[in-house]
């Protein structure tokens, strides 16, 4: 799979900045980091959903999210010759993250987490990573502690909390910031900004498309994990 060239670079960068993205870090320093990842960590609250909740209901997740969480995998997982290491770590109690990384055949679910970087830590010792093999998406800044230790940094943009964006970026504590809420399918453009900077997008979409013999092998993989769900009471104190 070969990496994008410029041409390709420039039409990744018009395509994002076109609907508000921030490329803080160079898209050559992305595609750098890209190259290194081996695991994509996501934060849920205010990144799959706005964050709202009621009484009795969690906050939820959107189908658009869902297939550009795949495509990513699908592409790593051609790019590694394995499935990535992929997890949900949420500081809140949420069935619906937990229903979605069992759905989805995710690696890792961690709810009611209060420090983040633990569980960072956690995942680097059980798998055999490094931090800055290990992609991370968030949105505020109880997340920046573990963003921080992550390779990638992709922050989801919320227009209510533009002093925390302008911290974010002129401390560079982030690579992106994507050009939509949360309301609107941000982790999906998250998704196509990577699968754009590795090069590899029309490859992975026809690839589903057609349901080659790649992309079943893929979900064939994809569908033997059987996803851990961790909570903060069964792994000690998190505080």
């Amino acid at each position: 799979m070969n990496a994008p060239g410029r041409d390709d670079m420039t039409a990744v960068l018009a395509n994002f900045q076109a609907i508000g993205a921030t490329f803080v870090s160079p898209l050559g320093e992305i595609a750098q980091k890209l190259g290194n990842c081996r695991a994509v960590v996501f934060d849920w609250d205010g990144v799959f959903n706005d964050g709202r909740k009621g009484q009795t209901s969690d906050s939820g997740f959107s189908e658009a999210d869902s297939m550009g969480t795949n495509m990513l995998r699908y592409a790593l997982w051609r790019k590694l010759g394995q499935l990535p290491y992929s997890a949900i770590i949420s500081g809140e109690n949420n069935g619906s993250a937990v229903k979605f990384a069992k759905r989805e055949h995710l690696t890792d679910v961690y709810t009611g987490i209060a420090d983040k970087r633990l569980i960072i830590n956690r995942i680097c010792q059980s798998q055999g990573l490094e931090p800055d093999q290990i992609a991370c998406v968030f949105d505020d800044i109880n997340d920046l502690p573990m963003a921080g230790l992550c390779g990638i940094r992709l922050m989801v943009r919320r227009n209510a909390s533009p002093l925390f964006a302008k911290y974010v970026a002129r401390r560079f504590l982030c690579d992106y910031v994507s050009g939509v809420d949360s309301q609107h399918y941000a982790v999906r453009e998250i998704c196509e900004m990577l699968l754009g900077v590795m090069g590899c997008y029309g490859e992975v979409v026809t690839s589903r498309v057609s349901l080659d013999k790649e992309y079943r092998d893929y979900l064939d993989a994809r569908q033997s994990v059987v996803t851990g769900a961790y909570n903060s009471s069964e792994l000690g104190n998190q505080d």
